[in-house]
């Protein structure tokens, strides 16, 4: 099984920063993507960024010069920093985790979720 758990969301004031982590765990053999999605009310959970185990990282046009996706495939964690937040970053935050378990191929998984409130 995968234990996924993201921690860090809170309440700040539109302009500041937030820094959100997740940690994997559990009886995997590899993981080769993480990363953060989010829904607001009303919408479907849309991407914010992810890493891949090369080091690739993709972003969402709104996430872009203001966030960062940071991820250690050896501690099996992965932090996503938020900048400049606007009231519009306002969200449940998932961490999604692409993992293998043995005799089985890559699936996701997804933590229960992190609220971000951004205050004007």
């Amino acid at each position: 099984q995968v234990q996924v758990e993201e921690s860090g969301g809170g309440l700040v004031l539109a302009g500041e920063s937030l820094r959100l982590s997740c940690a994997v765990s559990g009886s995997f053999e590899a993981v080769s993507l993480m990363g953060w999605y989010r829904r607001s009310p009303g919408n479907e959970r849309d991407l914010v960024a992810t890493i891949t185990f090369g080091g690739v990282t993709v972003y969402a046009p709104s996430a872009k010069g203001r966030f960062t996706v940071s991820g250690d495939f050896a501690k099996n964690t992965v932090d996503l920093q938020m900048n400049s937040l606007k009231t519009d970053d306002a969200a449940v935050y998932y961490c999604r985790i692409r993992a293998k378990l043995a005799n089985r191929p890559f699936t996701d998984y997804w933590g229960q979720g992190t609220q971000v409130t951004v205050s004007s």
